[in-house]
Order: structure tokens, then sequence, then C-alpha cells
């Protein structure tokens, strides 16, 4: 501000200079006039020399501007220590953006950069390796031609990246890809791209493993089961000293067979994903048969158990599937629920939806717990669990289940004031 005070003192000065010396001689405008145009000439030309070099915008990043003096010497300075913090700037950022690149080529995962209107942009190496995309050819041509799936474009349209979608696409490779898109900048997207095929295998690997193992195991467990029934039946007939062994043995067998069941139930879950025999569940008359079965179950617990449902309230799913569901819930409530305590199962309609819950009144499950409660054989007490018997697969099973129907099966709970498993079903046609 300083300095263009001090211009205008010196540009007040040449005025006034010049129309005293103009004053003297009588000519006060042809000399006021003629320093004004020099005055003007001085700064067109500088003006002309600050155009020129920045219009050789090939060399105005390497170039310092022009020098000068007063104030267009402190514009020329001013460009000039702008220019020096930028190209510092620019320097710094060449150095990331290269590291970045760098180590995005080092990547097994393609990272692909995907404008605001679904076009390429950028991707590693990974992603020519992976998806088959060339450069820069395939740069600003829509994602979707590029990878031409109708599973993938329905993923990449719904906008829905919660979740992330494992395919294997036809004409680029034979692998098992896994794909996750989020969106970043203005509406942009980034794409991450794995190779899961060895994770693929292992899986199915694990599933095939459980499922024939669990039906190899059957046989010898009945023909155990048989042996040992014939036993007990003729408890008499043994040495005394036998006779807990025997029973112990049973027990056990019996408690073997359940999981062996429940590992083939699981095995086939996994295997499919929408249950096959879908159709409209009258649901008051799914609580009857569930109560009936659950007052059988719990008659030595003393508990109290109460139903309520709207009347003629249908919902949409696999009956006996959804029957093991809830009975899980209910015999897991009771279990670990104390005598006398309530256990209350109740079913309400939500816009066109059916809300499930069973409520106990229990010792509550602790939020350590909580994360971990539907794994397989994870027992919340232990030591209680190897009294009440059960496989620890249970809650595994509506887990499964409940996701097969594409739902979520969730918990509320309170150390010692009890729990609430609730899920949410479509509403089935009357």
């Amino acid at each position: 501000m300083k300095k263009w005070r001090g211009e205008f003192d010196i540009f007040l000065l040449i005025i006034l200079t010049s129309g005293l010396v103009g004053f003297l001689f009588d000519r006060t405008t042809v000399f006021i006039t003629s320093a004004l145009f020099f005055f003007s000439v001085y700064n067109i030309y500088q003006l002309k020399r600050l155009s020129e070099w920045a219009s050789e915008k090939q060399n105005i990043d390497e170039t310092s501007p022009p020098e000068g003096s007063g104030n267009w010497g402190a514009i020329f300075d001013s460009i000039y220590k702008l220019q020096k913090k930028q190209r510092s700037s620019s320097n710094y950022l060449k150095s990331l953006i290269n590291k970045a690149q760098e180590s995005s080529a080092a990547l097994e995962v393609a990272v692909v950069m995907i404008n605001e209107q679904g076009n390429l942009d950028w991707g590693n190496l990974a992603s020519e390796r992976l998806l088959g995309f060339k450069f820069p050819d395939d740069r600003n041509q829509a994602v979707t031609n590029l990878i031409r799936d109708p599973r993938f474009t329905a993923y990449f349209y719904a906008e829905n990246y919660a979740e992330t979608l494992q395919i294997s696409i036809e004409g680029i490779s034979n692998n098992v890809l896994e794909f996750q898109i989020t969106f970043f900048g203005k509406n942009e997207r980034l794409m991450l791209v794995r190779d899961v095929s060895q994770l693929y295998k292992l899986e199915s690997m694990r599933k095939d493993f459980v499922g024939n193992v669990s039906h190899e195991l059957g046989t010898p467990i009945t023909v155990i089961k048989g042996y040992l029934e014939n036993i007990i039946d003729n408890l008499d007939e043994v040495d005394a000293k036998w006779h807990n062994a025997f029973l112990q043995m049973e027990q056990q067998s019996n408690r073997m067979e359940a999981i062996v069941k429940d590992l083939l139930l699981l095995s086939t879950l996994e295997t499919r994903a929408i249950p096959g025999d879908e159709l409209s569940v009258d649901v008051p008359t799914l609580f009857r048969e569930i109560e009936e079965t659950a007052e059988k179950v719990m008659k030595d617990h003393k508990h109290r158990f109460s139903t309520s449902s709207p009347s003629q309230l249908k919902l949409r799913g696999s009956y006996n599937e959804l029957y093991s569901v809830i009975l899980n819930l209910v015999i897991n409530a009771a279990k670990y629920s104390g005598v006398n305590n309530t256990i209350q199962l109740s079913a309400r309609i939500g816009d066109n939806a059916v809300f499930i819950e069973v409520a106990d009144d229990g010792i509550g499950i602790s939020e350590e717990a909580l994360n971990r409660l539907f794994e397989r054989f994870y027992r919340v007490d232990k030591n209680r669990s190897r009294e009440i018997g059960g496989t620890g697969l249970g809650l595994a099973i509506v887990k499964h289940i409940i996701e097969a129907h594409q739902q979520t099966i969730n918990v509320r709970s309170t150390v010692d004031v009890g729990s609430t498993f609730s899920f949410i079903l479509e509403k089935g046609k009357n």
C-alpha cells in the first residue's frame, strides 16, 4: 500500500512540475499533456514486458519475470517470489504423485479412479492385469463398457457400496474378483479390485470338508447309538459300576448326533442363497406350534412364555426355516434365563414388513460377547453351557437363515436385565 501511495505521489509531482514549467512558458496544457503521455508510455512499456513474459507459457515456470524499478520493480519481485513458492509446491506435489504412482504400481490390488461421468480416469498396473485396461486408449471410456457384466453394472449404478461384489468376469479373467467402490471428491469414485480366487477356493474346500465330514460321521454315530440304546435297555444285566458310564456315553452320542445335524444344516445354508420353498407363512399358526414345542422343551425350567401377533398376519419366507430360527431363539432364551423368568415372542406390522422379537428378562449378554455371539461353537458362559447342553451352533444357524432371507438379525442386551433378538421380514400375501 505504501509503494502505491509513493507511486501516486510521484504522479502528482510530475503533474505539478510540468504544470509549473508550462505556466512559466505559458504552455501549461502542453507540458501537462506531454508529461501524462510519457508517463503512460512508460507504464504501457512495462505492461508490454509483463505481457510478453506471461504469454511465453512454455517458459513461464523456468524463466524469471523482467526486472524493473519503482512500483513495477516491486510487482516483478512479488511475481518472482510467488513463482518460486509455486515451483517449490509443484515439485513437492510431483514428488508425492510419483511416489503414489510408484507405490500403487507395486500393489497387487487394482486401483481405479472413475470421474463423475462414470468414465475411467486412471488405473495402476494391476488394473491392466486384472481388468484388461489399456492406457491411455481406455481413458475417458465408460467403466461399464470396459467391464461388461450385468452384475457389475447393477452394482455400479445401485451406488450401495457398503458390501463388496465378488464375481468372475468372462472374457477378462477366470479368477474371482472382489470389487469395492467408494465415493470421493465431487461425485468421483475410487474402485479397488483384488483377486480372491485362492480365498474363494479355500472357502469352498472348507464348506465341502464340513459337509463331507458331517455326512460321513452320521453312519458311525448311528451305529454307536444303536448299540448304546440296546445296552441301556438291558442295563440291569450290566455291572452297576458301568451304569453311569453308559448313560454318559448315550448323552454325549446324542449331543454328537445333534452337532452333526446342525453342521449339515449349516453346510446346506451356506451353499444356498435364497430359500427355495418361500411362501406366505401364517404367523399365528407358526407361533402356536413354537409355543407348544417350547413348553415341552422348557417344562422343567418353569418359564412364563407368552406370544402376541395380529390375527391373519402373514409373512414371506420358508416356514420350516423360520420355525427353526424362532424356536432356536426361544430355547436359547430359556437356557440363559433363570427359573420363572418371562420369555416373550411378538410380531408387529410395519411398512410392508413384519417385525419379529424374542425378548427375555434373563442374565443378559455383555458387550464383548455380543460381538462374537453368532460365531460357531462360541458360548457366552462355557460352564453354564456344559450344564444346559446344546451344540453351540444354534445362533450361527439363525444368522445364516435370516441372511438367506436377505435380512439381518439384531440383538439388544443389558447384563442382569435381559436380551431381545429381532429381525424383519417381508409381509406375505393373505
